[in-house]
């Protein structure tokens, strides 16, 4: 089996990951629409008893899940906005698309979401609002608290992107500087029946941490946020407003975040319609009608990025040397998002920085292949999902005057990868359920 054999076929298997996680498939698997009945699970909502249907949405999928709630709903829907990321559009008909930055927020994100707010304002007690959230929905629904700036909360979000936070720790915060996350846009939206249709890019599938989540109950606090700036001493890097911010609300001079007691949510129900175990099963059952003995290694993939691809090779070479914990030809399969923290000044991102760090590892190895995308298509501020990496890499960078190690340090996995043609190119893919690992050894 040759390299570029193990490439075809780890492309394969990364794009069936991707086909499983459609967000228009995702959202019509879960809601049905049966005559004037609306079904999600085991609640049904009567579509009579509703004078108007509202759309609201935001991140890198949500355009996509706002197609098929229009193809859903058809002419008894109302209207809608949604906030996506710029390039992550589908052709809508009642739903306006708003186009903004992430993965810091910027001017066209703020100003969308208040196009959010101002329809929110016109909704009553017998109208039903339908909100789409997915991977992204922090950054394209900014709305800062109290007295903090759009761009306080770009400085923080950097921040907290660059000093290696995890993304349950950066959304802890995310939640309580913002006027709409942290269950605040439920707050909003009552006495308004809600629905929220969920897709998932973080760990675990918390719904107080994807997108920060703007419809469930805040489980976490003012401490919290203290706790996190203090772990990574980012009180000299964030905007003194912000840490002043959450100093009062430790005091208890801001009122928290809606707590599960709330009553605006017991008209609010939400539900998880995609997440990373469907695209890593779709991946492991590519992989085995390809021919490979399979293995999923495991969808709770997390921490320092360099550190986890050294677990992957170090499973490759014991495959190769024992045929442990399965047999070649294997196909070991993980999810999951890891966490970079930039000490250099190049471009790349979590995925291309995970294969370079694998490269320099199984250098010499002619077969193993490694591959690592975002199911989103972008990985980091870059026009790649990811990278391909196998036993040749170092020799053929080397060739061309690039230092594999040098690149690593500087964090420019980008510009390694890039003359190599190694790059994983996959445009806008309009979903985002973290990221998907594959790698084969013939």
């Amino acid at each position: 089996m040759t390299l570029d054999k193990l490439k075809s076929d780890a492309r394969a298997i990364f794009e069936a990951g991707l086909k499983a996680v459609d967000p228009v498939t995702a959202v019509k698997n879960h809601l049905r629409r049966v005559g004037e009945t609306l079904e999600l699970g085991e609640r049904n909502y009567d579509l009579r008893n509703y004078e108007n249907i509202y759309v609201i949405g935001m991140g890198k999928a949500a355009a996509s899940m706002a197609k098929a709630i229009e193809d859903i709903l058809g002419d008894r829907l109302t209207r809608g906005i949604v906030n996506v990321k710029y390039g992550h559009t589908v052709p809508l008909n009642k739903i306006k698309t708003n186009e903004a930055a992430h993965p810091v927020p910027d001017d066209a994100g703020l100003i969308g979401t208040k196009e959010i707010m101002d329809l929110l304002k016109g909704t009553g007690e017998k109208d039903l609002v339908i909100c789409l959230i997915s991977g992204g929905g922090s950054a394209l629904l900014p709305l800062p608290a109290g007295n903090l700036t759009l761009e306080d909360k770009q400085i923080m979000t950097k921040s907290l992107l660059e000093c290696g936070a995890t993304i349950h720790e950066i959304n802890s915060i995310r939640k309580q500087i913002s006027s709409v996350k942290g269950g605040r846009l439920a707050e909003l939206v009552y006495p308004s029946t809600l629905i929220s249709l969920i897709l998932s890019d973080v760990i675990g599938d918390d719904l107080d941490v994807i997108a920060s989540g703007p419809t469930v109950p805040n489980t976490h606090t003012f401490h919290d946020c203290r706790e996190i700036i203090e772990r990574y001493k980012l009180r000299e890097r964030a905007p003194k407003r912000v840490i002043d911010y959450i100093e009062m609300g430790c005091k208890g001079e801001i009122e928290d975040t809606p707590k599960a007691e709330n009553p605006i949510f017991k008209r609010t129900q939400n539900a998880i319609v995609g997440s990373n175990i469907l695209a890593v099963i779709a991946a492991k059952e590519k992989a085995s009608e390809l021919g490979y003995n399979s293995l999923v290694l495991s969808t709770f993939i997390h921490g320092e990025t360099e550190e986890v691809a050294k677990v992957h090779t170090a499973i490759a070479k014991e495959i190769r040397s024992s045929g442990n914990p399965v047999k070649k030809p294997a196909c070991i399969i993980s999810g999951g998002e890891t966490t970079v923290t930039i000490e250099g000044k190049g471009d790349g991102g979590r995925n291309q920085e995970f294969v370079l760090a694998a490269a320099l590892d199984i250098d010499g190895l002619n077969d193993v292949v490694i591959l690592s995308g975002g199911t989103d298509g972008n990985d980091g501020p870059t026009d790649a999902a990811g990278a391909f990496a196998d036993g040749t890499t170092i020799g053929r960078a080397s060739k061309l005057g690039l230092n594999a190690y040098e690149y690593l340090c500087d964090n420019n996995s980008y510009n390694f990868f890039k003359p190599l043609g190694d790059l994983l190119i996959t445009g806008p893919t309009n979903t985002n359920v973290m990221d998907l690992r594959v790698l084969l050894i013939s």
